[in-house]
Order: structure tokens, then C-alpha cells, then sequence
């Protein structure tokens, strides 16, 4: 069969190729054509466009961009067309991707969504729209089907696919890692993930690193995004005593102490591998004023959210600064509350529905078309 998937920034681009592997087990005659990177076109997928030319943040960036994005929502659908699937796959990406469906369904495409637009946190109107529009929904978060079921619409929970993405990850050992990015040989790590999008990078990431001279006995490293070239990176690195590590954001977690991480998927790879962290977040003034009115949710962070506790504390906005940054890095790297979100972090692992979510989604997918 023939399979056509879109997703628009590197985290669908990690659980598209996920799910294309899956898939091409499934059904050996699988054609797979995608919107997404690098991943997903080793993973066997035919790339019709990269994600990097799509990754527009926050409103304002959104509305100077309208012109290209509308390019590509006609481009995308001529694309369908000339490829014909048997069906198509949505991957997250909400903006762009139920334009598509809405389109697609006119045309009488099979509409399978894998990974949820985020409805349960702002404009669940976008439910009615869904229902309309996708014939099969497979959700990765324990809350989504409950969430779901209240409005009638019957999903299948299919676990997180960050599951399957660590377990097939070939870690570097420590030493490597420390010898091979010139870290200090002995020094705790602490992670510092800043984003995939140059905006919030450039935000995030001169807070972080405000904070690195009350910490001494530690080396700070910058996880470098693989939707940005390692140049972008220099001058935060020329100005301040920091290491940088490039596509290697799991090894650096899986030896890490502690890490300060922008609030989004990242939030939720650090718990799972049991790394304490403050999650920060502070955008455009504009794009925050409209967000904070339209966002329903107590959190930003998944930790927090699936758990429904604060489990790992949030730096929001004005709330984000030097002093907060520190202070609360301080309370993780020893006592009490790193303890506890240790343990919290336990039984988060427990809600998240174990390893198999691309295999579960890909045998689902090919069942239904």
C-alpha cells in the first residue's frame, strides 16, 4: 500500500521514522512518500519536503510567514494527488495538518492522526473538526482517550513513542562522549536543552547559560538541535565556558545530573531517563499575552501534566530569570526534592503504557485502510 505522512518539526520527524520502520515491517510492499527529515527519509521515505523549511514559531512568526505557508498547503496537496495513498497520516503539526485533513476528506482519503493535536490544552472546538475529518485517531498520552471519550469520539491508545525512540538509541559510552566534545573529564553534567527552533533558542538559551558561574563544580552542555547547524551554536560558546554536543542529546542525558530544558517534548525524554529538571519557557510578549488566554492547562510541561501534580518546576515568562533559574537548579542537584521527583519520575514510567507504540500505530494503520 501506499502511505503518504506529515509531520512538520524534529520530534515528528523522530516518531515518523519510528512509525515508517513499522510500517515497512508490516507491509513489505509499504511506499512510503513523507513531509518531515532526515529520519524519517533514512528510515525508507520518499521526503517531499523538510520540516526545516516549515518551523515557524509562535503567532507573529506565523502571520509574517502566511504567504509561504499557503505555498505549502497547495504544494501539499498537488503532492497527494500525483502520489494517491491509500492513506494519509497526519503526525502532530496542527496548524498545517487539518487544513490537509479537511481537504483530504472532501476528496474521500482514508485520514488516519497519529500523535494528537494538542485540543485537550487550547481550542478543543478543533474536537468538532476532528471528528469530521480523521477517520482514525491514535493517541500517545494516558489522559487523551479519556479526553476524547467526553466528546464522543473513540480513540486507541497506542503508549508514547519516545519509548521505542530511546530503546533503539545506540548510546555512546560517558568517556567517549566527554572525550570526544572536550568536556571536563570528571565534572557532573548538566544539560541544557534549549529548543529546536532558532527563535526560542536564542531566548532560552542566554538564560541558561546566565546562571552556569554559580554552579563551578559543574560542566554545562549544550544539546545541540539537528534542525540547526552546530555554527549557529559558536557565539553562544565563544562567550561563555560551556561544552556542545550535536545530535547526541540521549547520550548527554543518559550521564547528566540535572538539566534545565525548554518546556516541550524534551520535558518528557529527560524524566524518562530520570534526570531532575526545571523547565523553562518565555516567549514573544504578544505571542504570550494571546496564548495565556486561549491555553486551559495548570502546566506546560508533560511531566506535569500526565502526572497532574507539579512534579518538575516551571519558569514561565517573567517568572524566568537568572535568580528563579538558579535557586531552583540549586534544589535538584542534591536533597529533598530531587529525591522526590526521583520518585515521581517512577511512576511516570508506570502511566506512560510501556515500549511498542510505532509497532502498535503501524499494525493499527495497515488494519484499517
Amino acid at each position: 500500500m501506499k502511505y503518504y505522512i506529515i509531520a512538520g518539526e524534529a520530534s515528528g520527524d523522530l516518531h515518523g521514522s519510528n512509525l515508517i520502520k513499522a510500517l515497512l515491517k508490516k507491509d513489505e510492499n509499504a511506499q512510503v512518500r513523507c513531509w518531515g527529515g532526515d529520519l524519517m527519509e533514512q528510515a525508507g521515505g520518499e521526503l517531499a519536503k523538510h520540516y526545516k523549511s516549515m518551523a515557524f514559531m509562535g503567532f507573529l512568526e506565523v502571520l509574517k510567514n502566511i504567504p509561504a505557508i499557503f505555498k505549502n498547503i497547495r504544494f501539499c496537496k498537488e503532492d497527494i494527488v500525483k502520489f494517491n495513498p491509500d492513506v494519509i497520516i497526519f503526525i502532530d503539526f496542527s496548524g498545517f495538518n487539518l487544513r490537509i485533513a479537511k481537504w483530504a476528506k472532501a476528496q474521500n482519503y482514508k485520514t488516519n492522526y497519529y500523535i494528537s493535536p494538542q485540543v485537550w490544552a487550547s481550542r478543543a472546538s478543533r474536537i468538532h473538526k476532528i471528528k469530521r475529518d480523521i477517520d482514525k485517531m491514535y493517541v500517545i498520552l494516558p489522559f487523551e482517550k479519556k479526553f476524547y471519550n467526553k466528546y464522543n469520539y473513540q480513540t486507541e491508545f497506542v503508549g508514547h513513542p519516545l519509548l521505542d525512540a530511546i530503546e533503539n538509541t545506540s548510546f555512546i559510552d560517558e568517556y567517549t562522549l566527554r572525550s570526544k566534545n572536550g568536556l571536563h573529564a570528571t565534572k557532573p553534567l548538566i544539560a541544557l536543552l534549549p529548543g529546536s527552533r532558532k527563535q526560542e533558542v536564542e531566548k532560552m538559551l542566554s538564560i541558561m547559560l546566565s546562571v552556569t558561574a554559580d554552579f563551578s563544580s559543574y560542566q554545562f552542555v549544550i544539546a545541540g538541535a539537528p534542525s540547526l547547524d552546530s555554527s549557529f551554536y559558536e557565539s553562544f560558546l565563544k562567550q561563555n565556558e560551556v561544552g556542545f554536543v550535536a545530535n547526541q542529546t540521549y547520550s548527554l542525558l543518559k550521564f547528566s545530573h540535572a538539566a534545565l530544558v525548554t518546556s516541550g517534548t524534551a520535558t518528557l525524554e529527560t524524566a524518562l531517563f530520570k534526570i531532575p529538571q526545571v523547565v523553562c519557557y518565555k516567549g514573544n510578549w504578544i505571542s504570550y499575552q494571546i496564548a495565556k488566554r486561549i491555553i486551559t492547562l495548570d502546566f506546560i510541561s508533560l511531566v506535569n501534566l500526565i502526572m497532574n501534580k507539579e512534579v518538575v518546576k516551571e519558569l514561565i515568562q517573567s517568572e524566568l530569570n537568572s535568580k528563579n533559574l538558579s535557586l531552583e537548579l540549586g534544589k535538584i542537584i542534591e536533597g529533598e526534592q530531587r529525591n522526590q521527583i526521583l520518585s515521581d519520575y517512577a511512576e511516570l514510567q508506570k502511566k506512560m503504557g510501556g515500549p511498542g507504540a510505532s509497532k502498535k500505530a503501524a499494525d493499527l494503520i495497515v488494519e484499517n485502510v
